[in-house]
């Protein structure tokens, strides 16, 4: 099985090669366990913790997640991020605002899409070039199926 070979986005080439982390690796886990061996995915696995949330993600029959890196939480104030973490309700919100129904192929991932949160999130952009809400945040790495998910890696925390 090649997991990578319909992935997309200069953003790919930071995630291992072999192991959990890779693309294979990740292909075969459920999502929350899957992000938890990338190693770009450090903050939003410790975060999926903190919310309680890794049984809801892993457990999903079929879901898409908008996947912030460690870069993009860096760019949120500490004292933000310390507030966000320690008030479990809105980091769920946070969080399930990343997240929506379904597994969405890259053709089909433009256009306005209901969140686990209940509000809407718009993609644009078409081919291997998208923005996620509004034009806040580029996906860096597309397509990356796990067990029961399409992951697209994005620049940017999204606060719904």
């Amino acid at each position: 099985m090649d997991a990578a070979a319909a992935t997309f986005g200069e953003g790919c080439s930071l995630i291992p090669t072999d192991g959990a982390g890779s693309f294979n690796g990740m292909a075969t886990e459920p999502v929350a366990t899957a992000a938890s061996a990338n190693p770009l995915l450090k903050t939003l696995v410790s975060a999926v913790g903190e919310a309680g949330l890794v049984d809801t993600l892993n457990s999903a029959e079929a879901l898409t997640v908008f996947a912030p890196t460690d870069d993009a939480f860096a760019e949120i104030p500490k004292d933000a991020m310390a507030g966000v973490m320690a008030d479990k309700e809105m980091l769920t919100t946070v969080l399930t605002h990343h997240v929506v129904a379904g597994k969405l192929a890259p053709e089909d991932l433009a256009g306005e899409h209901e969140t686990l949160a209940g509000d809407t999130i718009k993609v644009t952009g078409s081919g291997e070039s998208f923005k996620v809400a509004d034009e806040k945040a580029t996906v860096l790495c597309g397509n990356i199926p796990t067990a029961n998910a399409t992951v697209y890696v994005i620049d940017t925390v999204l606060m719904p």
